[in-house]
């Protein structure tokens, strides 16, 4: 069915065309599949409405074109069924068309459209032909720039739920007579699971910390993979004490909320290979809230921190994204969850704890919690699940977010191969990372006098301290591949922009998944 010729359907509510910008030479911008057509059905000169509009093609644009009165078929009774909605044109950029391109326009378009019912669009498609990588960036923008924030109002108006939500359903054109038309539709599969798995972490991370403490998260973890048919463990006070997981009790101690470890297993279904699956353990952070303890943070510092266990849900997005995936890894996610809060029986600056299988660590700041759960997690990792790929993620310094900004993971890992996958999988799921380096002179900053460790540098002049925190947590992970990703700039952003949304942005869960679909 053609394009233009579906708004004739009561049923839809806009069609949207791709413009780009202009090639070398000339300064017209560029239609794209679908724009010729509309334009000449309804008679409009899309192009100079785009340029009035001041748009240059640029992905992320949209521009919406109301037409003057609705067009089609008159009912019995007179009335156009419209329902009261006039249909109407988005122009959306599509830059070069590159998957990052489609990904900011799929975001760019599905917030253009909020409330209505049915979008039709030819954008990801050119000459009736669309490449699945296309299909998917583009489904994965619109879904990952559809979501909205759960509200906790007690009585949102009828008005705005309506006008917030997205629309009710969106239409590829020219997918069903494509040679690829399964490539394509499991490509729209393959959005949907990584958008649904970033969703989950910014719907866990977005969650006040009243409501999510430690038993909160587990009961949610525990909920989520019996549904998926996983194997779900969980560990509460007295099985951590039971098996010294120092790390967690000593962070977890000044709160009412007592601490958690979870674990979530996800194993495939078909036939193991001959040499067994290959294993990949995904630890995640945990921290329900962080006051910083009695290290406080101030106020202002707090105010995010409700987001400050992205990591765990990160890891547990992951693991059940694989299995909805069918991805061909063992994966497990282990969450360490605790409350990082002021009480009487708060861990201190120059505690020694005794981390899962012995090691001991002094305490200098009890700000710098995410490591010591991580700690306890990563040994446990490597002691109890034989791992061939163990790689931590967590919201953990401030100092990434200085050296990279908010929009870069820092990626710390000495396996040139293991890398070079996470660096690929960033460019394809579009959540960058940079490789920064695991100073062996900084070994130091972790030297303690009356413990094996020191959990932050006793000197300041060595800077550095997401680098130090790397080079701490490396001494837990044994002789493992080994990746820590520290997201504490992109987990969280202050404002739309493009596919990412303002709280928590659920970055690294596209990441993993990108990875194990690519891991061989």
């Amino acid at each position: 069915m053609a394009g233009t010729a579906l708004l004739l359907d009561a049923d839809v509510d806009a069609l949207a065309v791709p413009v780009a910008p202009a090639v070398p030479g000339e300064s017209d911008l560029q239609p794209r599949a679908g724009t010729a057509d509309a334009a000449a059905r309804y008679g409009i000169a899309l192009a100079e409405l785009a340029e009035r509009a001041g748009l240059t093609g640029a992905p992320g644009e949209a521009y919406t074109v109301h037409l003057p009165h609705p067009v089609g078929r008159r009912e019995a009774g007179g009335e156009f069924p419209w329902h009261g909605l006039a249909p109407r044109i988005v122009l959306v950029g599509v830059g070069a068309g590159t998957p990052a391109d489609l990904r900011r326009s799929g975001a760019a378009l599905a917030r253009a459209t909020r409330g209505l019912r049915r979008v039709v669009t030819s954008v990801a498609s050119e000459a009736g032909v669309q490449a699945p990588a296309a299909v998917r960036a583009f489904v994965e923008g619109y879904l990952l720039g559809a979501y909205r924030m759960p509200s906790q109002a007690a009585e949102p108006s009828p008005e705005d739920r309506e006008s917030q939500r997205p629309a009710g359903q969106l239409v590829l054109l020219g997918t069903e007579d494509d040679p690829r038309a399964d490539q394509i539709a499991a490509a729209v599969a393959e959005a949907g699971i990584a958008a649904s798995a970033t969703w989950l972490v910014r719907d866990l991370a977005n969650t006040p910390s009243n409501i999510k403490d430690p038993a909160w998260l587990a009961d949610q973890a525990v909920r989520l993979a019996e549904a998926a048919g996983l194997t779900v463990t969980v560990r509460g006070p007295k099985e951590l004490a039971a098996e010294a997981f120092g790390g967690i009790l000593a962070v977890g101690s000044g709160s009412a909320s007592t601490p958690r470890l979870v674990t979530v297993e996800y194993t495939p279904t078909a036939e193991a290979p001959s040499g067994g699956w290959r294993h990949v353990v995904v630890v995640g952070k945990g921290i329900t809230y962080d006051t910083g303890g009695l290290s406080i943070k101030k106020r202002e510092a707090m105010v995010p921190m409700k987001t400050d266990m992205a990591g765990a849900a990160v890891a547990l997005a992951t693991v059940l994204g694989a299995a909805a995936a069918g991805v061909a890894h063992r994966v497990t996610a282990v969450l360490p969850l605790a409350e990082n809060h002021v009480g009487g029986a708060s861990y201190r600056p120059g505690d020694v704890l005794r981390i899962y299988g012995g090691t001991t660590v002094e305490i200098a700041n009890t700000d710098a919690e995410g490591r010591i759960v991580l700690a306890d997690a990563l040994a446990f990792s490597d002691a109890t699940l034989d791992p061939d790929v163990l790689i931590d993620v967590a919201t953990l310094t401030g100092a990434a977010s200085i050296a990279l900004g908010k929009l870069q993971a820092a990626l710390y890992s000495a396996d040139p191969e293991l890398v070079a996958a996470l660096e690929a999988a960033a460019v394809a799921s579009g959540e960058p990372v940079w490789h920064m380096p695991l100073v062996e002179e900084y070994r130091d900053a972790v030297h303690s006098d009356v413990a094996d460790l020191r959990h932050v540098a006793s000197d300041r002049s060595y800077g550095a301290g997401s680098i130090t925190a790397a080079l701490f947590l490396r001494e837990f992970v044994g002789s493992r591949h080994w990746v820590h990703l520290d997201i504490a700039g992109p987990a969280r952003a202050s404002a739309d922009k493009h596919e990412i949304s303002e709280g928590a942005t659920g970055f690294g869960a596209r990441l993993l998944l990108s990875y194990l679909a690519a891991a061989v």
